[in-house]
Formats: C-alpha cells, structure tokens, sequence
C-alpha cells in the first residue's frame, strides 16, 4: 500500500471549499534556558490523547481539553483516545506519545533536575487554529508558569 497524498486528495474531494491554510509560524520566540539542564524543572507534555484510566476520554474533533497526569502514574493505567493517528502502538507502549517512564530515568540519573508534577496531555486533533492560539496556548502557558517549570518536553502525535 502506497502512501495516501492527503493534501491534494482532500482538495480533490472538496472542490468547491477554500484550500486549507497551513499555519506558518514565523515568529517563535526562543528563549535559552537560564541554568543547567540538570537543574530545570521539566514537563511533559503531549498531544497523544493521553489519560489516566479513571480520566474522562478525549471527544473527537477540536477537543481543547487536556488531562493532568500524575509523574509517578504506571504505564498500565494510561489510556489513548485520539482520531488523529493510528494508536495500536501507543496502546502497547504509552511511552512511544507520552515518555513518562523515561523523563523518570532523566531525573533519577540526574539529566534534569526534577520531572514536574503533574505532566500534561491533550488531542492534538484540533483543527481551529484559533482555538489553539486562543485557548489551549495560553491555558498551557499559564499551568507551567503556576508550577514553576523552566521548560517542557511536548511529544507531538
């Protein structure tokens, strides 16, 4: 089986719609991190639809909810809701979208300083822009500014 071209078939499908326009981000601010990494609070974050199995699931489609997760959860207790990739992997192993188990091993050997409590997870199917930018941007900015963390890992699915 050949790789689907999804861009040009979806335009072929919707003729009559206006082309998606594909976000550029252009203006990224970049801010080097003030001390060692072995002495930064780091987050996990990630758009594998992740939660904890007494968690509500992710919804379908522009679901802008997220799920905190405890850092010292078991691999055994995450679930996977997610429309947007094929999950059959990340079901066997979480740790393929949502690496909590080897952020553990970084800050037991010492690479970062401490692994933030909660870590974080969202669907990464949202298809506003918008809402992204709007919402779910600043909602993230705002819970790692309230718990101190000097950077994050976001693991995109």
């Amino acid at each position: 089986m050949s790789p689907i071209a999804y861009i040009p078939r979806t335009r072929e499908m919707y003729p009559r719609h206006t082309p998606y326009r594909w976000v550029l981000n252009e203006d990224v601010p970049w801010t080097p991190l003030a001390k060692p990494l072995n002495q930064c609070k780091v987050a996990l974050v990630s758009s594998g639809g992740v939660h904890h199995k007494d968690q509500e699931p992710f919804h379908t489609r522009d679901d802008t909810s997220h799920r905190e997760i405890p850092k010292g959860v078991t691999v055994e207790d995450l679930r996977i809701s997610h429309f947007g990739y094929r999950t059959q992997d990340a079901r066997k192993d979480p740790n393929c979208v949502f690496p909590i188990e080897p952020m553990r091993k970084l800050e037991e050997e010492g690479a970062i300083g401490r692994l933030a409590d909660p870590a974080y997870s969202f669907m990464g199917g949202i298809y506003s822009t918008r809402r992204v930018h709007e919402e779910v941007a600043p909602r993230f900015v705002q819970m790692l500014k309230d718990n101190n963390v000097d950077l994050f890992y976001l693991v995109p699915a």
